[in-house]
């Protein structure tokens, strides 16, 4: 027996010393080299992100209702990560598109959970959007006691708190703007929704630059200068166009009308309500189409 040689050692225990091992601490395959294991899993909030920019482009370009319907799949998703900020966004997405659809108590009650949130989790950033989320249904709305400049003072403090919050910044501005126009400070409106702009367009949100232009063209029109109000259309037209923004087209016509109207030229006012009418038909829109048809007479 001493002059048999050893086995050779091969980097595994032999066939005896194996099983031993692998019962001892469950290690199968111990014996190779596996990857190392991640720290952390993005999986699921991987998936709940996907959902929610889906959502948000949908509600960009009018559709609500499909719009909703992600944000429910986002919202459930989030909630099995149980990220205090995947789970804020969602609420804040949601809210935003129940407002657009009348459903105020709801939007509110979903803002206010996201505040709530935010405070508990330390996300100042978010608590901030918040906030500015209330402050623009508030505008809108003439509710809550807030006037204009009050809304302009509020917002411009949790502008300097959004750091790195690129898409939140720019709805800050939007409801600057909003606020100014109200005022009637027309320069200082433009120039605030402009600052929306510059970031909707530096990072490709082409749905979202056209509404800034849509909403420029908007304090042109109330200030009485239709021809640089025009001119803002026709930006807004164009990106639309390159985001195949259907709604958002037919709402750039229907405006184009209006404006035409007010500057007495009056065939391509009717050919802008016409031009609309006949988009919002072709997605299936009747109800507005029906209002462009209107608007032509």
């Amino acid at each position: 027996m001493m002059g048999k040689k050893r086995e050779k050692r091969t980097g595994c225990p032999l066939p005896g010393m194996a099983l031993f091992f692998a019962l001892a601490v469950f290690a199968p395959g111990a014996c190779s080299s596996a990857p190392e294991r991640p720290a952390e899993l993005f999986t699921l909030r991987n998936e709940t992100e996907t959902q929610l920019n889906l959502a948000n482009r949908e509600a960009d370009r009018g559709n609500y209702e499909g719009a909703l319907t992600l944000l429910e799949e986002a919202r459930r998703l989030a909630a099995s990560t149980d990220r205090p900020p995947l789970l804020i966004r969602v609420w804040l997405s949601q809210g935003n598109v129940l407002f657009s659809l009348g459903r105020i108590a709801e939007a509110r009650a979903l803002w206010d959970a996201a505040l709530a949130e935010a405070e508990r989790a330390g996300e100042g950033e978010l608590a901030a959007a918040s906030r500015i989320y209330m402050a623009r249904s508030a505008l809108i709305l003439g509710e809550g006691g807030d006037t204009a400049e009050q809304v302009i003072k509020a917002v411009t403090e949790d502008l300097a708190r959004l750091k790195s919050d690129k898409l939140n910044s720019a709805l800050g501005w939007t409801v600057i703007g909003l606020a100014e126009k109200e005022l009637r400070r027309w320069t200082e409106a433009e120039n605030a929704l402009t600052r929306a702009l510059d970031i909707h367009e530096k990072d490709r949100y082409l749905e979202l630059a056209a509404y800034d232009w849509y909403l420029i063209a908007s304090v042109r029109s109330v200030s009485g200068r239709y021809d640089v109000a025009l001119e803002a259309l026709s930006q807004a037209l164009a990106l639309d166009r390159r985001a195949e923004n259907s709604y958002g087209l037919g709402m750039d016509w229907l405006a184009l009308g209006d404006v035409y109207q007010k500057a007495a030229r009056g065939d391509e006012a009717r050919a802008a309500y016409r031009r609309s009418a006949e988009i919002f038909r072709a997605i299936g829109r009747e109800k507005e189409a029906v209002d462009a048809e209107g608007r032509a007479r």
